[in-house]
């Protein structure tokens, strides 16, 4: 074997395990990120627009979402890297793009898992009896653990998971076809609000204001690149398994925001907590209400065990390149992220003490939206400035799609001043602090000059790595 260089033997400590996960855990994970929207949240929508208005606001999120997809479905088969966005706007916009892009994603997946074990909580003491930090504290040590013990396991344990969440959602849209009546629809009496009808109650403003809502029957999916390493081809599996969970979420999107508020009322819909379980209950469905409302929680558990997932790969992926603390990357000897697992969890522990979980869910989506303008972005700055990129997957429309979801990824983001100016002040806050840090001083910390060069660390073979025990001092980048 050749001597390695000092950025080889720095690689050998931050290796995941490559060839874990066909497309169908990819799809799965892409599923698991998002299905817990499905039983809640979504339908709040609903009050702020009217189920029309409503429908159009989730029409629109479901298209940029489409054409986000489609285009990460090309950059992750071309650059298959742990970093996902990260990685993708670091080759179009070099390492400030790439950090930008990486600390927006950051902010979404380390803030969505701290509100999604505050409704874990809810759900739990509904029906146990019992809340509060010792049971957010006991998801999250639970699930960190299954994560420590290798991704193989991790994902078949959260395929299981999602499987019922999704048995749920089908097997409420089968007891709901039978009581659909499209008058209950259009319960919402108008007001007097600019383009109010029928259809649209709350005119025009209540639409802008509902895209963070319909934006919560996807939110994540875009995670499905953090697994690029670990795919076992991914040239082929990833855009199979990106596309394929985006296809299915489209179909459950469908069967929850038409079925329910066709059986139960658009305005009881509207104001419910659980309203898969509140739509059976008024069909005169109460004993597989009662199991759904028990399903309920696997959809939560699965967003927040696969989240926990994504996070780790992309502090990972930050951190092996020297934009976060370095001993972040470091893995395990089933090639696990540990500390990338471990101290966001922590984290998100103490932020889920606040138990706003409403404002940090609006937290997530904000930096959501930032990181899906410079995702598009970044697939339309490799289009024109590496033509001759090597593309397995090739985006159908090609600048055209991304360019549709850079347009209706900056609308959402207004959208989610409309809904809660908290939540978007206080996120342009964090990203502000989180931008200081690189500029400040990360940026003199890299490990590569180039996003080639990082690619091709990236790449090495494993057998290449193994036998390097030393973790020397690692190049720094000039910029």
């Amino acid at each position: 074997m050749t001597q390695p260089t000092i950025d080889q033997a720095y690689l050998a400590k931050r290796q995941l395990r490559k060839g874990t996960a066909g497309w169908m855990l990819l799809a799965g994970l892409g599923v698991s990120y998002v299905i817990s929207g499905d039983f809640a949240g979504w339908n709040f929508g609903i009050a702020e627009a009217g189920w029309g208005g409503f429908a159009i606001a989730a029409c629109l999120m479901a298209l940029m979402y489409l054409a986000l997809v489609l285009s990460l479905a090309e950059m992750s088969a071309a650059i298959p890297a742990a970093g996902g966005g990260y990685s993708f706007a670091r080759q179009a916009m070099g390492p400030a793009g790439g950090y930008l892009t990486g600390l927006a994603v950051l902010i979404e997946y380390a803030l969505a898992p701290a509100a999604i074990v505050i409704f874990i909580g809810a759900a739990v003491e509904s029906l146990l009896g019992i809340n509060g930090p010792l049971v957010y504290l006991i998801f999250y040590a639970l699930f960190i653990g299954i994560h420590l013990a290798g991704v193989g396991e991790a994902l078949k344990v959260m395929m299981v998971i999602s499987g019922l969440a999704v048995f749920a959602i089908l097997a409420t849209a089968v007891a709901l076809i039978g009581d659909f009546d499209a008058a209950n629809l259009f319960d919402i009496a108008p007001t007097d609000a600019a383009g109010a009808s029928t259809f649209m109650p709350f005119g025009w403003y209540g639409v802008w204001a509902a895209l963070p809502f319909g934006m919560w029957l996807f939110l994540a999916v875009e995670g499905v690149p953090l697994a690029a390493e670990e795919a076992k081809d991914p040239a082929r599996d990833m855009p199979r398994g990106i596309i394929g969970a985006m296809l299915f979420l489209l179909f459950t999107a469908l069967l929850v925001v038409v079925l329910l508020a066709g059986a139960a009322g658009a305005e009881m819909i509207g104001q419910s907590g659980v309203p898969l379980v509140d739509a059976l209950n008024a069909a005169g469905n109460p004993t597989l209400a009662t199991v759904v409302n028990v399903l309920g929680l696997a959809g939560l558990i699965a967003s927040f065990f696969s989240i926990i997932y994504g996070y780790s790969r992309l502090v990972f992926a930050l951190s092996r390149a020297g934009y976060l603390p370095k001993a972040l990357s470091l893995t395990s000897g089933r090639k696990v992220p540990y500390l990338a697992l471990i101290v966001p969890g922590v984290f998100g522990f103490l932020v889920s003490l606040s138990g706003e979980g409403d404002l940090m869910l609006g937290m997530a989506v904000v930096g959501a939206t930032i990181s899906y303008a410079l995702m598009a972005l970044s697939h339309i700055l490799l289009r024109v400035k590496q033509p001759d990129l090597p593309r397995p997957y090739k985006t159908p429309g090609g600048v055209v799609t991304s360019g549709i979801a850079l347009v209706l990824s900056l609308v959402a983001l207004t959208g989610v001043y409309a809904f809660d100016p908290r939540a978007f002040n206080y996120t342009i806050v964090l990203f502000i602090v989180g931008a200081a840090y690189f500029f400040l001083y990360s940026k003199n910390h890299l490990v590569a000059k180039t996003a080639e060069e990082e690619f091709a660390l990236v790449v090495a073979s494993p057998e290449d790595l193994d036998d390097i025990d030393s973790d020397p001092v690692v190049t720094t980048a000039k910029l």
